[in-house]
């Protein structure tokens, strides 16, 4: 999905007016009805099932999901038939902010406080209406959970509505992050089920919520595919998969490519072969690492220890685009991202652009491969205004995400 794209001076762009916060709009039946129809050749052509449903004498619900595609959404809208909210991020509404809110949805910016996104949650529910939450945010990289943030536990107080979970499987073996969101044939399902009632949530702490809410999301995808021999042929399967298994297991160097079927380092020249199977094949020898997952939290090491040793930096030009409005993607010109222990700084060629995200602000980062069909970025900002860095493609992105959670536990367990 694309974006318009309009060339602005960043002053100009900053001077615009900001859109007026809208109360969650009531969904109506006849627009779930209609993405159920637009989309469900799509999901009974991957065999789509489910199974589960809520009582309407537990709701309305907070409803949690885990998220590793757009099609996440499209099943949740065939599971559901009681009217509901969906909390958005805000840039799925440029360009089409009516739609997106008669869809029921209420936007949000990632990873940033939001006091009114409470006021809109609780607005919704006192109307009888469940909210869909997808508490991950940004999709998953690797096929694991990505990170959750801390305070999930203390909304389920603050709420006092019953809390449901979907947990859909085959969606991340579908529409791959990293492989540019290729589609492929994968067989899709979901559950639903109550998962506390209202009742329940009052009796437990806020730390035993956190733990269940946390145990929801403990999933595998690339461990799913094996569990149930699902066979992934096509030719393309690793290509991108080096935007999230950046760094090379047996020289260390930062220079993996991909391509086809195959990931391999441009350093040593190492490769590894995706399998049908999921698993990762070395070329010569045996794998350092079959698993993309350990691969993955590997990497998370290494970083957590460049971020101890103090030698961890990353600088690089990008693209600034900034989103203000709903209308369109503003290009403010060119600029730096600088990334080290103190945090994530963006700065523009004329000084006009100078924005920080201080280490330890945030649990994580905003950072998106593929952000719609333009490249990989990373945001930063706060709930006026985000500003995006369009960044050069041998940026590790996944690295700058690690980069932050790592940071931030680091300094957290110093306090």
């Amino acid at each position: 999905m694309k974006v318009k794209i309009i060339k602005k001076p960043y002053r100009q762009v900053m001077d615009m007016p900001l859109p007026k916060r809208k109360l969650p709009s009531h969904q109506l039946g006849i627009m779930r009805g209609l993405v159920r129809l637009l989309t469900g050749g799509e999901l009974a052509k991957q065999s789509f099932v489910y199974t589960g449903s809520l009582p309407r004498d537990n709701g309305p619900y907070l409803i949690l999901m885990n998220h590793s595609s757009f099609v996440d959404l499209k099943m949740a809208f065939a599971m559901l038939r009681h009217p509901f909210n969906i909390v958005s991020t805000h840039d799925a509404m440029l360009g089409k902010e009516w739609l997106m809110r008669l869809l029921g949805c209420t936007p949000t910016k990632k990873y940033v406080a939001d006091v009114s996104l409470i006021t809109d949650m609780r607005y919704a529910l006192s109307r009888g209406r469940d909210v869909l939450m997808f508490p991950e945010a940004g999709y998953s990289f690797d096929g694991t959970a990505t990170t959750l943030p801390s305070r999930l536990g203390r909304l389920l107080k603050v709420l006092g509505v019953s809390l449901a979970f979907i947990k859909s499987e085959g969606a991340y073996l579908y529409d791959p992050l990293y492989n540019n969101l290729k589609l492929r044939d994968v067989p899709l399902s979901a559950s639903i089920e109550v998962v506390l009632t209202k009742e329940q949530i009052n009796s437990k702490s806020i730390e035993e919520l956190t733990d269940i809410i946390d145990k929801l999301f403990d999933f595998d995808n690339f461990r799913w595919q094996i569990d149930h021999d699902i066979s992934i042929t096509s030719p393309t399967r690793a290509e991108g998969l080096h935007r999230i298994l950046y760094k090379c297991p047996h020289c260390l160097g930062e220079s993996m490519t991909s391509s086809g079927d195959t990931i391999y380092c441009n350093e040593c020249g190492e490769s590894y072969t995706l399998a049908p199977n999921g698993k990762l094949v070395r070329e010569k020898g045996e794998a350092i690492y079959d698993h993309v997952p350990d691969w993955y939290r590997w990497q998370r090491q290494c970083v957590r220890e460049e971020l101890l040793s103090g030698t961890y930096h990353l600088s690089t030009p990008c693209r600034i685009l900034i989103m203000r409005d709903y209308h369109a993607i503003y290009d403010v010109g060119e600029g730096t991202l600088t990334h080290d222990i103190e945090g994530i700084h963006l700065k523009g060629e004329d000084d006009d652009i100078n924005c920080t995200l201080p280490a330890g602000a945030q649990y994580t980062v905003n950072a998106d491969l593929y952000w719609y069909e333009l490249g990989d970025v990373v945001s930063i900002g706060d709930i006026y205004t985000q500003h995006y860095a369009l960044l050069q493609p041998s940026v590790p992105v996944a690295k700058i995400r690690l980069a932050t959670e790592e940071n931030y536990k680091i300094i957290k367990s110093r306090h």
